[in-house]
């Protein structure tokens, strides 16, 4: 619990009285050091530049991530319709792993955050060694179940017998070497956690470039590489990523860095552990609920036609990529939160909070902008059949009018969740999701008939209660008092 708070009100609202030039100095500096590394203490000084610092990183992070599956199904689609449809099939078995990787990553980043601001850094190493113990704990289990049940999976999931046949061991390799999947995104969320999130930003770069050069190198055997098809593409992947966690390991046991594990740091501590698995359930409810309501509007989308599904999904994905950067500011809130209140700073902490809130908004309104004047531009570089724009043009137009409230929301979702109480985002969006969401999609576009627009009023409704539910519940402050 949080008992004081030292800080310092000039630290609040930066260098006001900067002249332009020395603060453009000053801006392009915190750039530099944002790309490549920073020991600033972010419980101390401007929380502008401490956002702009531990955001640009965590934005070319998640953009990283999004690479993979991006190069995967790009030299995979060469091969024809069944290996396309195992790579869909897989990633959906591998939305639960997903789901765990986030949950647990929500748990370390809190934990290890709030030992971080306490200066403890001691508790830090342990909670970084606990969390990474529990990844590899759960990750057994999916890696037998990939290994020795790829097929009845496969099968479970409706493929073909051509599918099962073809590519029953992309699905092996993939589920069983999920222990790197598990390991690079549980590592990164200690890295981001202690502040240091040039680091997991530097990891992922590395495995995808590991993964861009490999991917067609194994999957269509150039040079004196195998021609391996489609299961070419898992082992590349895996390289990847795997590469990409013995970087981690090795930045983890430097003793320069922000975070330092040594030999005494490396036993469990089963109530450390504890603490972590209880944390994270209520991350990976909070995935779990997310995924599964789009998959429900998936599916009543799906009833008027495939015009009008591939003009959604258009949408969807121009709406993912464009708001990376409010889910950069948002993971930076969620660790000034942890280390603020770590550091018994909780007006600091709550500032943070509303300072990178109002920066989003005005992000995700600029952004707004652009959908409302360049929407039918944007979904004919994807698509240009007549219907699929109109209707991939409405949805951007229409879920943008929500993008005030949905600017908040996400951010003050990541704060929760940075203070390590994951069970109100939860609560937030099982009601908005599950009981608003989909239902109204379900009323508003068939009982109503509104179609389409049903469906996107629906999302509009649900995403600007989020943000309300959130601004509520934030302001009443018993997060403040989350004891991690």
């Amino acid at each position: 619990m949080c008992r004081s708070d030292n800080t310092d009100p000039r630290s609040l609202s930066g260098d006001a009285h900067t002249q332009p030039a020395h603060y453009l100095a000053g801006l392009w500096k915190d750039v530099r050091q944002a790309l490549a590394g920073s020991q600033r203490d972010f419980t101390e000084g401007s929380i502008g530049r401490a956002i702009l610092v531990l955001a640009i990183p965590m934005v070319l992070e998640l953009a990283m991530e999004s690479v993979f599956a991006i190069v995967d199904i790009f030299f995979v689609s060469r091969l024809g319709s069944d290996a396309v449809a195992t790579v869909g099939l897989t990633e959906s078995m591998f939305t639960v792993v997903y789901s765990i990787c986030m949950g647990l990553s929500v748990a370390a980043t809190a934990v290890v955050a709030r030992r971080t601001g306490e200066k403890d850094s001691e508790g830090a190493s342990v909670a970084a060694v606990q969390a990474i113990s529990v990844g590899f704990i759960v990750s057994v289990p999916i890696m037998f179940l990939g290994i020795f049940g790829s097929r009845i999976l496969l099968r479970a999931m409706g493929a073909s017998a051509s599918v099962i046949s073809s590519g029953h061991l992309y699905t092996a390799v993939m589920l069983g070497g999920n222990v790197v999947v598990m390991l690079i995104f549980i590592i990164n969320a200690i890295f981001r956690g202690v502040g240091d999130a040039a680091a997991a930003m530097r990891i992922l770069s590395l495995a995808n470039l590991i993964n861009i050069v490999l991917d067609p190198c194994l999957i269509f055997g150039l040079g004196p590489f195998p021609e391996l098809g489609i299961k070419g593409a898992a082992i590349a992947t895996l390289i990847g990523r795997g590469a990409g966690v013995m970087l981690q390991l090795y930045l983890l046991q430097c003793k320069s860095g922000r975070i330092h594990i040594a030999r005494t740091h490396m036993r469990l501590k089963f109530d450390v552990m504890k603490r972590i698995l209880r944390l994270s359930l209520g991350g990976i409810g909070q995935s779990i609920i997310a995924t599964s309501s789009w998959i429900g509007l998936m599916r009543i989308m799906a009833v008027f036609g495939s015009e009008s599904l591939a003009g959604y999904t258009i949408a969807i994905r121009i709406i993912i990529f464009s708001i990376l950067p409010s889910w950069g500011m948002s993971n930076a809130a969620a660790t000034l939160v942890g280390q603020n209140l770590g550091a018994n700073k909780p007006r600091r902490a709550e500032r943070s909070v509303w300072i990178t809130g109002f920066v989003n908004m005005v992000f995700l309104v600029g952004i707004a902008v652009i959908f409302f004047t360049s929407a039918e531009f944007l979904v004919r570089l994807f698509a240009d059949e007549p219907k699929v724009v109109e209707i991939g043009a409405k949805c951007l137009r229409y879920l943008s009018l929500g993008y005030i409230s949905y600017a908040y929301g996400m951010v003050m979702t990541q704060a929760f969740n940075g203070a390590g109480d994951t069970a109100t985002p939860t609560k937030i969006n099982f009601l908005c999701f599950w009981l608003l969401e989909i239902p109204l999609a379900f009323v508003l576009a068939l009982t109503f008939k509104l179609n389409e627009v049903g469906v996107f009023m629906s999302i509009i409704i649900a995403e600007s209660a989020l943000g309300i539910l959130g601004i509520i519940l934030f302001k009443r402050g018993k997060w403040k008092e989350k004891v991690v």
